[in-house]
């Protein structure tokens, strides 16, 4: 376990991880992950949108536990708020998010398996990386810390972007109703009303927002690579999806944006 806590060992592989989300970032914009609106129903091995979610983003929890609970400063109060702001954000992501899904009824698996699978590889990065920073490797984390203004500007952001995208979030899930979910009918329509507004996709928007903000706030690489490698696979995923409506709906609104609001 030691090995994997020292300076050279996390180097190596915070670089090995930077270029693995460069391979990702290319295949994103040369195929579409297959799970979601791009899922196939009872094609390949696939699982429940559900289960299929909730495997993908556990590691990111256990890792950064696991991690966060070998380094020398685990028990200090900056790093300890960080494990706090980590572990809100992915019981959100990971364990409240596929529950509240509103799965069709009978509906067959539709997220793909390998998609978990590349997945996990990922999100033990995500928890490594910043839980050993955070935790073993950094020096700039003490009380003082919490007056600095990268801390103050970037949890600012952080929490802005983590409500708005439990806002967005939402909004996707009732655009079905429960009586459309007990049915077994898959129901697509145009959502309306928050950050859609502005742009089809304001949940990557928003994600892509925390993690900057988490960046900011820790001062961390590692928090560097959860931005990069999320960017690497939201970008091209938004223009995907902004295709898809514009394709699926002839009424859908011209003045969105892809994903970030009057810009892009």
């Amino acid at each position: 376990m030691n090995w994997l806590m020292s300076a050279e060992v996390y180097n190596t592989i915070l670089i090995g991880s930077f270029v693995y989300a460069a391979f990702i970032l290319v295949g994103a914009f040369l195929s579409r992950a297959p799970y979601g609106r791009f899922g196939a129903e009872g094609r390949g091995l696939s699982l429940s949108p559900r289960l299929g979610w909730f495997l993908m983003e556990l590691p990111a929890t256990l890792s950064f536990l696991w991690f966060y609970l070998h380094g020398k400063n685990a028990g200090e109060l900056v790093p300890m708020i960080f494990l706090g702001v980590w572990l809100i954000h992915y019981a959100n992501r990971g364990f409240l998010f596929p529950l509240f899904m509103r799965v069709a009824k009978g509906s067959k698996g539709t997220f793909g398996l390998l998609v978990v699978v590349a997945g996990w590889l990922v999100t033990t990065l995500h928890g490594y990386l910043n839980a050993v920073f955070i935790s073993h490797l950094s020096s700039h984390l003490t009380a003082d810390w919490l007056t600095d203004p990268r801390f103050l500007i970037g949890m600012a952001i952080y929490v802005f972007g983590f409500v708005m995208n439990v806002h967005s979030d939402a909004i996707i899930r009732n655009l079905r109703s429960k009586a459309e979910v007990e049915s077994g009918e898959r129901v697509y329509r145009i959502p309306q009303g928050g950050l859609f507004r502005y742009v089809t996709n304001p949940s990557y928007f928003t994600e892509l927002l925390s993690f900057t903000g988490f960046a900011i706030a820790t001062w961390s690489p590692g928090a560097l690579f959860v931005l990069f490698v999320s960017a690497a696979n939201l970008v091209p995923r938004a223009f995907q999806v902004h295709q898809w409506y514009l394709k699926k709906f002839d009424d859908y609104p011209a003045e969105r944006k892809v994903l970030i609001p009057w810009i892009l």
